[in-house]
């Protein structure tokens, strides 16, 4: 694999104050979203990896759905230019072309060695499961489509398979990483008891599980339950959140339901938009408007409080929602915002 940016450690939990290595930030203040990108010091491991990574993953998911090529080109490079190095995306996003647009990307901009790459791999139809024909069959088309030799974590996705034998896909995914197409393997929608029976095959050589995909944010606080994390806190895992924003909804621009609208994204947001979202996003208002910063950075700033949580994996639609979401790693919540937001939620 290759060497990531140096720059100042942050832990992976907690509150404590982020602070650029050549130029401290006061306290108080969230990371600048003009001038120097400040974010280029800022690294955290991702588990045990290897990787050093800014503590807020890009997520592909609109990229060739709701977000064309030149504009998801604007939003990897707004990324990039305020200090993130880490980019995720899967197979079946959009049929593979969210990982076509990333490899144009990467190739264009000449930033393969510099960008740590995370790709789910198990729901694209055309290879579909953790089996091993197929998951081999889905790894290397993701290598073509992304224009790439390796992937710097492969997330299996546990979602789209309930019939292979863990043993099965960790056998598969053990072959990967001698092969060198693989460096990590992380997990996706797997149980704690599913966590516990791979570190066992993983004392008997099967490469072990290091990161772990949970769908969780402050409105989905209780998916990421007791089990996993107890069991993810032992093995030292690296949880990267998916939908830290709730399909968008945490960012606080949708407030009411849309009428006459049959779309997916408006099918999402929908179901949030009731007392309890409201409250959530008042919550997020009051802090936001005390600290300077959007509601977006608030949840961002939210989920990084929690303990175990390394890097939420964040979507977006244009650059200026990339600066907004940056801002959320330099904004500490303190004790009686975390517990304002958390009674909202409830």
């Amino acid at each position: 694999m290759a060497t990531f940016g140096i720059g100042s450690t942050l832990p992976s939990t907690g509150q404590d104050t982020v602070q650029h290595a050549a130029a401290p930030l006061h306290p108080s203040a969230p990371i600048p979203v003009q001038g120097p990108p400040v974010g280029d010091g800022i690294r955290v491991p991702l588990g045990e990896t290897g990787a050093k990574i800014f503590p807020l993953i890009l997520g592909g998911a609109e990229f060739g759905w709701n977000v064309d090529l030149e504009s998801s080109h604007e939003i990897l490079d707004a990324y990039v230019e305020l200090g993130g190095n880490a980019v995720h995306t899967a197979d079946s996003f959009s049929g593979g072309r969210s990982e076509h647009i990333i490899g144009q990307w990467l190739r264009s901009r000449g930033l393969r060695d510099e960008v740590v790459l995370a790709v789910r791999i198990g729901a694209h139809p055309d290879n579909p499961g953790l089996g091993p024909v197929n998951l081999v069959r889905a790894v290397e088309a993701s290598l073509t489509r992304l224009g790439t030799d390796r992937l710097d974590v492969l997330y299996l996705d546990s979602t789209a398979d309930s019939v292979t034998a863990l043993e099965d896909t960790l056998a598969t995914a053990e072959w990967l990483v001698e092969a060198g197409k693989v460096t990590a393997v992380g997990a996706a929608g797997y149980t704690a008891a599913q966590l516990v029976e791979a570190r066992i095959l993983a004392s008997a050589g099967y490469p072990r599980i290091t990161v772990l995909d949970v769908p969780f944010n402050v409105l989905r606080r209780h998916e990421f339950d007791a089990d996993l994390r107890l069991v993810a806190g032992a093995q030292g895992m690296a949880v990267t959140p998916s939908h830290a924003l709730e399909h968008g909804f945490l960012a606080g621009r949708h407030r009411t339901r849309a009428r006459g609208s049959l779309s997916v994204r408006s099918a999402q947001l929908a179901a949030s938009v009731n007392r309890r979202g409201s409250r959530t996003l008042r919550a997020l208002d009051a802090v936001g408007s005390e600290l300077g910063v959007p509601d977006a950075a608030v949840a961002v700033a939210w989920l990084l409080a929690q303990r175990l949580v390394t890097a939420p994996i964040v979507n977006a639609y244009a650059p200026h929602h990339v600066q907004e979401l940056v801002q959320g790693v330099g904004v500490p919540l303190s004790r009686a915002h975390l517990a304002d937001i958390a009674r909202a939620a409830e």
